[in-house]
């Protein structure tokens, strides 16, 4: 395995994370295989893997990876060989007393008495970042920190690139996890985050490098046959990988492996990849899959960002991203990342349909887009009435202590 340093204090991670997100599962609605996936970690570990990923809300993830770190017939000290990263449930708490009841319940079932790589869940806009440090997140941190039990303190991340520059420049963190692929270069914190968070001397831990797996099998025959010209034997998920290895900016990407096969693979690209890696042909095929899988899409907008702020506070370049992407990807994955991207655990939220027709934006997009009327259409597509009520749901048990300022 090969290893990046983190530049804040020197820890060597594997390039190569392991996502627990997807450990495999007896059977659908049953629990954690746990024989399965022990092989599978134990495994991860021998070649090199040192770096594990979970979080609270993960069903079965934390207990799973605990048990089998601690497994006293495995006949290894797993735990001292690897970092454990995991989450606060923000959309969750509260008070200020969860804080202490989550991290006790989340110890406990790692089966230790610290975490090395510890993260704010899901943090989406500055708003919320606010809100949690008004019930005593940084005095708690310090707190955890002093006692040792928290190593790294850091935050993973859902919203737009001003949002995470913002929350980035608010606190002494220790390191971010952004969502980052070829494809998401400008959705979310994008490019542009990644960049930033580099110049803070920030490590970058990159989740869903194959969007939930959709740039592993899901891409168009048009787009395999590209990649196949330039090299026969690189798979779909080799590209996605090899992508974001070539970039200096990239400390881990995480890989949720639910099969020995997936991690031998992964493993193996991790060994080939360099930083500047790819060929300059290489690149320019990854762009030219963008383009195939971006050839049909419903609303010309180029992120420019110029129709921005607006008034009824929707990311409308977020919101267009999305709704492209129904001529990619499933509408299920499609409108989970959107409901993410709109703020659903946030204070305030960023969905389409709250959209006042004041038609400010129209007169700053260069690419004279009629913004309101395809914002109505992708609100229609994003937002059926099952995600409305769902988005209520969520919100009445999350940020249902907070009044929402906009009505979804």
């Amino acid at each position: 395995m090969l290893y990046r340093e983190n530049q804040r204090n020197g820890d060597s991670l594997s390039r190569l994370g392991f996502g627990c997100m997807r450990l495999p599962r007896k059977g659908a609605g049953v629990g954690i295989d746990i024989k399965r996936s022990a092989d599978i970690i134990y495994s991860a570990i021998e070649q090199g893997v040192n770096f594990f990923d979970t979080a609270y809300i993960y069903p079965g993830s934390e207990n799973a990876l605990g048990q089998i770190l601690y497994n006293p017939e495995s006949g290894g000290n797993w735990r001292e060989k690897i970092n454990i990263s995991t989450k606060m449930p923000l959309f969750i708490v509260k008070s200020g007393k969860d804080f202490d009841m989550f991290f006790s319940r989340q110890l406990e079932r790692l089966k230790t008495d610290y975490i090395d790589y510890y993260m704010l869940h899901m943090l989406t806009d500055f708003d919320y970042f606010d809100k949690i440090r008004s019930l005593g997140i940084e005095d708690w941190v310090k707190k955890e920190k002093d006692r040792g039990r928290i190593k790294n303190i850091g935050f993973s991340f859902h919203g737009s690139y001003n949002s995470f520059a913002k929350i980035t420049d608010a606190y002494n963190w220790d390191f971010c996890m952004l969502q980052y692929n070829y494809l998401d270069e400008n959705h979310q914190a994008g490019t542009a985050g990644v960049k930033y968070a580099y110049s803070k001397n920030l490590p970058v831990i990159a989740m869903e490098p194959l969007r939930g797996g959709k740039l592993a099998a899901g891409l168009p025959e048009k787009a395999t046959s590209e990649f196949k010209r330039i090299n026969q034997d690189r798979t779909p998920a080799d590209w996605a990988l090899r992508w974001l290895w070539n970039k200096p900016e990239i400390t881990v990407v995480l890989s949720g492996m639910g099969s020995m096969e997936q991690l031998n693979q992964n493993v193996r690209t991790a060994q080939e990849s360099e930083i500047d890696g790819m060929t300059p042909e290489e690149l320019d095929a990854v762009k030219k899959v963008v383009g195939i899988m971006r050839e049909n899409i419903k609303v010309n907008c180029t992120n420019c960002g110029y129709c921005m702020p607006c008034p009824a506070n929707i990311d409308i370049p977020e919101a267009f991203s999305r709704y492209n992407e129904s001529v990619m990807l499933s509408r299920t994955h499609i409108i989970s990342q959107y409901m993410m991207s709109a703020g659903v655990l946030a204070e305030k939220t960023q969905f389409a349909s709250q959209c006042i027709k004041c038609g400010k934006c129209e007169k700053r997009c260069p690419q004279e887009i009629k913004i309101m009327d395809e914002l109505a259409k992708a609100s229609k597509y994003l937002e059926p009435f099952w995600v409305k009520t769902a988005a209520k749901i969520i919100r009445r048990f999350t940020v249902g202590g907070v009044k929402n300022k906009n009505k979804i």
